[in-house]
């Protein structure tokens, strides 16, 4: 069910199962790492996440799932959770273009992507309450730290789904955009990262990452940023940058060390 397609530097990475909405089950999850690991192998500059369909991602595929035997650990703790940290290391600028539902394990796709464009008429929340279930892959963090405490279990006890326009209003998400639109534009904006200066996009990636899991304050933030900086100034594209800004044309990276 997992589509990849690489061209001009750039890996379409495409969840293609629009009958259950792009559900996942345990051997999705392995196409899904499969997928990334050959667009790494590729040495893409950007990759394009999205689903084909009505919606972007229900989540767990749970139409054969027993819950009287279900080993829930080794789905989430053994195959999504490791899944999503390799996604959110990808060593290039990555983006999702969410539409529909992004719920659950989708929800968590969306996280662990660097940009996240998503329809204006997407839903996202956490349905789980009909199902005894709880909000995972993330959720809670990620609605914790832009929403708090209250409009999270709001949305958790009420089940209530937010638009895209909601959720990006909320900070949750990059930008918001008609449905039809959606698409292009997510690829657009990934190509013209795939254009640009590579090392200095994932030092970037890498410092954004530290501040949120190591609640860097300022002044250390600072430092790491300090240090980035001179570790760029090795690279080609940190000469081309200036050198085209001196000469004034148009850089041209080619995203190396």
């Amino acid at each position: 069910m997992i589509e990849l397609t690489i061209d001009a530097g750039v890996a379409r990475v495409e969840l293609n199962a629009p009958a259950k909405r792009n559900a996942l089950d345990e051997a999705a999850l392995a196409e899904l790492a499969a997928a990334y690991d050959e667009a790494e192998a590729a040495g893409v500059r950007a990759l394009v996440l999205s689903g084909a369909g009505p919606a972007f991602c229900a989540g767990r595929d749970i139409s054969a799932v027993d819950p009287r035997d279900d080993d829930v650990m080794r789905y989430l703790d053994g195959l999504v959770t490791p899944l999503l940290r390799r996604m959110s290391r990808f060593p290039a600028p990555t983006f999702a273009a969410a539409h529909g539902a992004c719920l659950g394990v989708g929800l968590g796709l969306l996280i662990a992507t660097d940009v996240v464009y998503v329809a204006d008429s997407a839903r996202i929340g956490s349905p789980f309450a009909a199902l005894g279930a709880t909000l995972d892959s993330g959720g809670h963090a990620l609605f914790y730290e832009r929403l708090g405490a209250h409009k999270t279990l709001d949305l958790i006890y009420t089940a209530r789904l937010m638009s895209g326009t909601e959720a990006v209003q909320s900070g949750l998400f990059s930008r918001e955009m008609p449905a039809d639109e959606l698409y292009d534009r997510t690829l657009e904006a990934a190509e013209r990262a795939a254009a640009g200066a590579t090392q200095a996009f994932l030092a970037s990636k890498a410092l954004i990452g530290r501040i949120r899991d190591e609640r860097l304050g300022l002044w250390d933030a600072v430092s790491v940023e300090n240090a980035a900086q001179a570790a760029l100034c090795d690279t080609d594209d940190y000469r081309e940058g200036f050198e085209a800004f001196q000469h004034k044309r148009a850089p041209r990276f080619t995203g190396g060390r």
